[in-house]
């Protein structure tokens, strides 16, 4: 606890035997607070105690022990009287009314080092105190305090050793210090105090050089200051200039120009105490320079060059002229860009350093080169007599122009006229320039006019159809020519091609029309030559749309186009298949195509051709054959009223309608497989076969094949009679509109029998060889080439003996077909 730090030792608690067993209690002892004379420390409670007795023995010391006797309701106690920076072993024994000792503990601690004194102290600068002080023994480091006499400021500065400083504080203010001592025990009680006071500020110095030769100084009052101290002295000098005022403003005068001085600046207060310094640089203004030289510059810019002696502590110069020009440098010499032609001006220099400028120099006088012509132009009053004419220029001596031909030639001209002429071919370009000279020279530059002659036509012109609406256009290239069109004129339309080569593709003209083509040259200045000779050439024909395409019959199509050409135009019409290709041609706008195979599909394209050459094909379309009839169709009869239709696949086909047709009516079926199974037909009824082969995009083809007849019709009201002969007759009645042979077949349990009746009969007589048996009768037409019908069914008769004359059915079922 403290500065220092608490110690905390926990001991086992030592007792006695009295007779009596008592628990054993611990007791804990800590050092508080440490001095340079004492220690103060803090324990725990021992109960049973009555009263404590704390010992400090010196370690490494012949000095006697110190002790000190305190009650047992008290924790906290001092021992006086011990040595400075010594090392104690600091003992507590907790006793009863005995003086037994019934619990003890100790620590070990060291006491601060001696109090310091103080020799002196005093300020040196406005914001800090020195003070000195004698050393002390063991200590490692000392406190230095610092108090306002009014209690509102306290500040503790650890330092080293003597002198030491306390800084942070006001100036001009007056504060109590102290020293104490510290080792490691802690440190000591504070010094016998001392007062001080901080010394006034340093006034704040604001210089300028209004003048070469001269610095101005200033600053504002400083507070408790009565008297100011200035200390000037030239820079690379050891001279003082010491000057002590009561005022806030100085001027140094007679100082050399362009040179650095350095005023240091202090005040005293009302105890003859001097407070801060404060040192602040000042340059004087830089010496007039001298203009030595002023120079035009040659260049593709007018300019000048000025040149001036340097002046010493100058850091840049500045050249300005009458006219407001100027230029800025370090060096002896600056140039002034640009200058105005025909001038005459003068110019001066300022030297310029950080304090201002000088004054400026005397100015020197210039003039300046002569303007260039600003307007020349080339009369030519008839072909080859040509005259370059330009405007006067002021200021001007002479003239000297210049004609250069573009192919190398040239000519001057040296007049005191503003005109000279010369001779000029047909087809060239010439350039000519004007320069003006006076006394100072020439000009640096001259404007270059470019005259051109009249481009001639070129000879050889030729015209190519390159596409169907594509014309390409050559010829040689003409002396003269920057630039050539070329037209071609059909009635109001014109379309035009400029290029600078000797080429040109007349693109997207109308096709098979023809145009008059022209090639004109042209120059930038003189215009174009629109005298020369057209040339005429047609278009390639436009090319024909197809408008329909018709089936006339099972393999010939009618292909109907436009005839956007004219009358001698003849056309072609591609058929392109898979494998195969057909063409047609025609000079109107029809055409057929014969033999097409079933069950393709072709891309069809119109093409038309003149003598100028072919059109681009037209816009294709397809054209899809109708599917192929199946080469084989089978109609097989399943039972009397149901057949079965078989037929092989044709080519392009996906799907059929087979049709049985009659008077008596049709039967259709709608498949997309090679079978159909078709109910609802008519016995003994002759059919038409039909077939629709019908494509995927809907194409149909209308097929016929050799007729079907059904089978006759079974007879119907089967009867089963006994004569009285022994004998049976089977009657029926014939539901076919023809007359058929019939058989009859009995299958009895007994034994079978058969018998045939001729055409138009209505019975047949069988000889019964016993009675009262089952018959099972099946009456079935024989149609030609004894082909029995095979679909009739079965009827089954009970056939009683004598005594009934009359057949009865005793059962009926339909008979399975294979």
């Amino acid at each position: 606890m403290g500065t220092m730090g608490l110690h905390r030792i926990k001991l086992l608690l030592l007792f006695t035997f009295t007779g009596v067993c008592t628990a054993q209690n611990d007791i804990t002892l800590s050092v508080f607070t440490v001095t340079s004379k004492s220690m103060t420390v803090q324990w725990s409670g021992h109960s049973g105690a009555s009263s404590y007795k704390i010992t400090a023995t010196p370690k490494n010391s012949p000095e006697q022990p110190v002790f000190a006797q305190f009650s047992g309701n008290t924790v906290m106690g001092s021992v006086n009287s011990l040595s400075p920076n010594t090392v104690y072993t600091m003992q507590l024994e907790a006793m009863d009314n005995a003086l037994n000792v019934l619990s003890s503990a100790e620590t070990v601690e060291t006491t601060a080092p001696d109090v310091p004194s103080i020799d002196q102290a005093y300020s040196k600068t406005s914001n800090s105190i020195t003070v000195e002080f004698a050393r002390v023994s063991g200590a490692t480091s000392y406190i230095l305090r610092a108090e306002s006499k009014t209690g509102d400021f306290f500040l503790e500065m650890a330092v080293t050793d003597s002198p030491g400083t306390v800084v942070g504080l006001q100036p001009y203010t007056d504060y109590i210090l102290s020293v104490m001592s510290v080792n490691s025990g802690g440190r000591s009680q504070p010094s016998y105090p001392i007062e001080a006071r901080t010394v006034i500020i340093a006034p704040k110095l604001n210089t300028s050089s209004a003048s070469n030769d001269s610095i101005l100084v200033t600053w504002p009052p400083v507070e408790h200051a009565i008297l100011y101290k200035l200390i000037m002295i030239r820079e690379g000098s050891s001279t003082r200039l010491v000057l002590n005022t009561t005022d806030t403003t100085v001027k140094f005068d007679n100082l050399e120009s362009g040179t650095s001085y350095c005023i240091k600046g202090m005040a005293w207060d009302a105890e003859g105490r001097i407070g801060d310094d404060l040192t602040v640089c000042q340059i004087t203004r830089p010496q007039t320079p001298d203009v030595t030289h002023v120079q035009v510059t040659p260049g593709r810019s007018l300019g000048i060059a000025v040149y001036w002696m340097m002046v010493q502590g100058a850091t840049s110069y500045m050249g300005l002229t009458s006219n407001g020009q100027n230029c800025s440098t370090k060096d002896s010499y600056c140039y002034i860009l640009p200058q105005e032609c025909g001038q005459n001006h003068s110019v001066y220099v300022i030297a310029y350093n950080e304090a201002g400028p000088s004054s400026p120099s005397q100015p020197a006088a210039y003039i300046t080169y002569p303007c260039p012509t600003e307007n020349i132009w080339v009369e030519e009053p008839t072909a080859g007599n040509c005259s370059v004419v330009w405007e006067n220029v002021p200021l001007v001596d002479y003239y000297v122009a210049f004609i250069k031909r573009d192919d190398g030639t040239e000519k001057s001209c040296n007049t005191t006229k503003t005109t000279c002429q010369f001779f000029c071919m047909c087809g060239y370009t010439y350039l000519t320039s004007v320069f003006p000279y006076n006394q100072a020279g020439t000009s640096l530059f001259a404007h270059v006019l470019n005259y051109t002659t009249i481009p001639c036509c070129p000879q050889d012109v030729t015209v190519k159809l390159v596409s169907t609406e594509t014309l390409e256009v050559m010829w040689s290239p003409v002396k003269g020519a920057e630039l050539y069109e070329t037209t071609a004129a059909h009635t109001n339309n014109v379309l035009h091609c400029n290029d600078t080569s000797p080429v040109c593709a007349l693109s997207d003209l109308s096709c098979n029309t023809p145009y008059s083509v022209t090639v004109t040259p042209c120059s930038e200045l003189r215009g174009c030559n629109n005298t020369c000779t057209p040339h005429k050439h047609e278009t390639a024909p436009c090319a024909p749309e197809i408008l329909d395409m018709t089936q006339t019959t099972n393999s010939t199509y009618r292909v109907l186009i436009t005839t956007p050409n004219s009358p001698s135009t003849n056309y072609t019409i591609t058929a392109t298949g898979r494998y195969d290709k057909y063409l047609c041609q025609s000079i109107n706008n029809s055409c057929e195509f014969t033999q097409l195979p079933c069950g393709s599909i072709y891309e069809v394209i119109a093409v038309a051709t003149t003598a100028v050459g072919k059109s681009l094909p037209g816009y294709s379309k397809t054209l899809e054959t109708g599917p192929c009839c199946p080469s084989t169709v089978n109609v097989t009869q399943v039972t009397q009223a149901m057949t079965n239709v078989t037929w092989s696949p044709g080519t392009g086909a996906r799907s059929y309608i087979a049709t049985l047709r009659s008077p008596r009516g049709e039967a259709k079926c709608h498949t997309l497989d090679s079978h159909c199974l078709m109910g609802c037909i008519t016995c003994g009824t002759n059919y038409s076969v039909y077939m629709d082969a019908i494509s995927s995009t809907g194409h149909k083809s209308l097929c016929q094949y050799q007729g079907f007849s059904t089978s006759a019709c079974c007879p119907t009201g089967v009867k089963l009679y006994r004569r009285t002969n022994n004998s049976l007759r089977v009657y029926w009645r014939s539901s076919s509109p023809q007359a058929y042979n019939h058989t009859v077949e009995l299958y009895g349990t007994g034994a079978n029998y058969t018998c045939f009746a001729a055409t138009g009969s209505m019975y047949c007589d069988i000889q019964e060889g016993t009675c009262g048996d089952v018959y099972r009768v099946v009456v079935a037409p024989v149609e030609k080439y004894g082909v029995k019908v095979t679909f009739c069914l079965p009827r089954t008769y009970s056939v009683p003996c004598p005594g009934s004359n009359a057949g009865m059915v005793i059962s009926r079922r339909r008979r399975s077909v294979k």
